[in-house]
């Protein structure tokens, strides 16, 4: 396997769209809230969310932290200009007999300290999983994959759930309620990583086949922009 830099293939263009697809989907169902039990809920964007956790440890696998850091923002750029378009349609005059206004300001309505605490708990999460990872990859000479995935998940999880739900419900509802809060996503995203740890696997094998590369960030400065 190669450890080059890698030029942009269409698999990794796919992976990408279905990266992005998986952020602006999973930022858009987040207002609802799943009932996991009378008294544990959390919002259904947990059922996707941490997809886009999986994706960003196979693209830091094979392609390197680079290629991830270039996925990171543009699904970051993407999400703005989304929860900017969704801003400003709420907003749009409506006639009398328009009836659905309140729904569309329920599903898509967002307040600024919400949109704060989403970008910079995205931010802080997906950087953070990403520099492990891929630190973790010059460390251990590139084995035990689940480790880095799962521990490099326990950081870039823990601190989105910290600082989202933290930054947008703080002074709103009791320390009690937002330690829950905190901890059954936190919780829910881990095992989700943990599941899915043997289809990571099978799709890293075969990207690295498919795309001839293997990246090992042993130079790697780790500039976010």
């Amino acid at each position: 396997m190669s450890d080059r830099k890698t030029a942009i293939s269409g698999i990794f263009v796919a992976l990408s769209m279905l990266y992005v697809t998986c952020l602006l989907t999973s930022n858009l169902i987040a207002g609802k809230i799943w009932a996991l039990t009378d008294h544990i809920t959390v919002p259904a964007s947990v059922i996707l969310f941490p997809v886009t956790y999986i994706l960003a440890d196979i693209y830091t696998e094979v392609y390197g932290f680079g290629r991830a850091k270039q996925v990171i923002w543009m699904g970051f750029i993407c999400n703005f200009i989304a929860v900017i378009t969704y801003v400003i349609m709420v907003d749009l005059p409506y006639p009398a007999s328009w009836i659905d206004q309140n729904a569309y300001a329920v599903v898509f309505g967002f307040t600024p300290r919400v949109l704060a605490a989403s970008f910079v708990a995205y931010l802080f999460g997906e950087f953070s999983n990403a520099v492990i990872l891929s630190r973790l990859k010059v460390i251990t000479k590139g084995k035990k994959l689940w480790l880095r995935t799962i521990l490099s998940t326990m950081v870039g999880q823990g601190l989105d759930s910290v600082i989202f739900i933290t930054i947008s419900f703080m002074g709103i509802i009791s320390i009690g309620h937002i330690v829950t809060m905190i901890l059954y996503q936190y919780l829910f995203k881990l095992i989700f990583e943990v599941v899915f740890t043997p289809l990571t696997y099978l799709i890293v094998g075969k990207l690295k086949k498919a795309e001839g590369v293997d990246v090992y960030d042993t130079d790697e400065k780790y500039r976010l922009i």
